[in-house]
C-alpha cells in the first residue's frame, strides 16, 4: 500500500491524498460504507460502485468468522470473490465487538472469549487467530485486535487496557510479518490508537503506534458516547502526532458534520453505520439539511428527494413516494433511503476533497456543517 499527499488545505489540517492498495486507488478523504456480513445493507454492489460511487467498503472479522465462515470465505478465494467487489475492503478486527457485546465476553492477556450471539457457542479471539483469519478473509486493509473501551471510563482501568491493546499489537505484527496473504495480493495491517479520552494516555499510545512504522494508522475508542468537543480535542491531539506521509483512519464516525470537522483536523478515512442504519429508519441526510421522511408534511411532495445530489436514488424518487414506501414498510423503501444517504456521504467527503484541492476547504466547511445540522 501506497499513500501520496496531493493537496493540503492552508487554513486548516485538512488534507487530500490517494491511497494505492492491490484493488485499486482510493481518494482520501474517503467514506467506507459499512458491510459488516460482507453486504452493504440492501445496497447492489453495482449500486455502490455506479450509484453511491464508493471506493473501498468494510468488513467485520467477528461477524465473517462466524457466518459464512472461514471456510466458504477461503474456497471462494475470499471476500473479494464471494461478494463480488472488486475494489478495495478494510476489515475490522473485531475489536470494537469487545465493547458492543460487554455482557457476553470475557477479556485476558492471551485474548478475547465471546459467546457467539447467534447460538451461544464460545469463541477465542486472539491477536495471533485474528491476524490469520483477516488473511483468509482476504482484505487489503486489516486492523490489529485492540479494546475499544466504553465512555466513560475510569482513567486506571483506561491505562490498562492500552498498555495490553499495545502488547497485543506486537503480536498481530509479529503473526502479520511471518506469515503470508493467501490469494496473491498484499495486505497491510494498521494499528489503533486508545486510550479513552484522556489526554496523556492519547499521547502515548499515538507515540507507541507511529513507532511501529505500519502503512496506515487507525484512531479507535472514539463515537462511543463522548461529547462531540471532546471527539475532536483527541482527534486533533492523536493526529498532530501520528506521521503526516501515512493514511489515518478515525472509527466509527459519524454525522456529515463529525465527517468534515475531523477532516478539518487531518483525518483521512471514515466509516460509520449511521447513514445505512438511519436511512431505514426514515432519516434522510441531503444538501439542504436533515429529513425525516416519515413526517406528514412530505406525504404531498413529489419533487426529488434531493435534486442538487445527483444519483438515481436521489433524483428518480420523490419524497411523497419514499415516505409512502417506509410507512408500509416497504423493503424498497430502506433500499432507496440507504442508496441515498450513502450516496450523500460519497459526495460529501468528494466535496471536501475538491476544496481542499482549491484552497476553499475551511469556508466551505464551516458553511455546510451549519447546514447539514438543519432539520427540514
Amino acid at each position: 500500500m501506497q499513500f501520496t499527499l496531493t493537496a493540503k488545505d492552508t487554513q486548516s489540517k485538512a488534507r487530500a491524498g490517494v491511497v494505492q492498495t492491490a484493488h485499486g486507488a482510493i481518494e482520501t478523504p474517503i467514506f467506507m460504507p459499512v458491510g459488516t456480513a460482507g453486504t452493504v445493507k440492501a445496497v447492489h454492489q453495482r449500486e455502490l460502485k455506479e450509484d453511491v460511487k464508493a471506493e473501498i467498503i468494510l468488513g467485520n472479522t467477528y461477524h465473517l468468522y462466524l457466518r459464512p465462515g472461514l471456510g466458504v470465505l477461503e474456497s471462494a478465494g475470499g471476500l473479494h470473490k464471494f461478494n463480488g467487489w472488486d475494489r478495495p475492503i478494510l476489515t475490522d478486527s473485531g475489536g470494537y465487538q469487545v465493547f458492543s457485546l460487554a455482557g457476553t465476553r470475557k477479556i485476558k492477556e492471551e485474548g478475547v472469549k465471546f459467546k457467539s450471539h447467534i447460538d451461544g457457542s464460545t469463541l477465542n479471539f486472539t491477536p495471533e487467530n485474528v491476524m490469520d483469519t483477516q488473511r483468509t478473509i482476504g482484505a487489503d486493509i486489516i486492523m490489529a485486535f485492540d479494546e475499544c473501551t466504553p465512555y466513560p471510563c475510569d482513567h486506571t482501568y483506561a491505562k490498562y487496557s492500552m498498555e495490553r491493546t499495545h502488547r497485543w499489537l506486537q503480536r498481530c505484527v509479529d503473526r502479520f510479518d511471518s506469515t503470508e496473504p493467501k490469494y496473491g495480493f498484499d495486505q497491510t495491517l494498521f494499528p489503533i490508537v486508545q486510550g479513552s479520552t484522556y489526554k496523556d494516555l492519547r499521547i502515548q499510545s499515538a507515540e507507541t503506534i507511529a513507532g511501529f512504522g505500519r502503512e496506515g494508522n487507525a484512531i479507535g475508542g472514539l463515537s462511543v458516547g463522548e461529547p462531540a468537543e471532546m471527539m475532536y480535542e483527541m482527534t486533533e491531539l492523536v493526529c498532530d502526532i501520528l506521521p503526516a506521509d501515512k493514511p489515518r483512519y478515525l472509527m466509527g464516525v459519524g454525522t456529515p458534520a463529525n465527517i468534515l470537522e475531523n477532516i478539518a483536523l487531518g483525518v483521512d478515512m471514515f466509516d460509520c453505520v449511521l447513514p445505512t442504519r438511519n436511512a431505514r429508519n426514515g432519516m434522510l441526510f441531503t444538501t439542504q439539511g436533515i429529513i425525516n421522511i416519515k413526517n406528514q408534511r412530505w406525504a404531498d411532495d413529489h419533487t426529488p428527494i434531493d435534486a442538487e445530489l445527483g444519483g438515481y436514488a436521489s433524483t428518480f424518487y420523490s419524497k411523497a413516494y419514499l415516505r409512502h414506501l417506509i410507512h408500509s414498510k416497504e423493503y424498497l423503501g430502506g433500499q432507496i433511503a440507504s442508496i441515498h444517504n450513502l450516496t450523500f456521504y460519497l459526495w460529501l467527503v468528494k466535496q471536501a476533497r475538491q476544496q481542499i484541492i482549491a484552497g476553499t476547504f475551511r469556508d466551505w466547511k464551516d458553511m455546510m456543517v451549519k447546514k447539514l445540522m438543519t432539520r427540514l
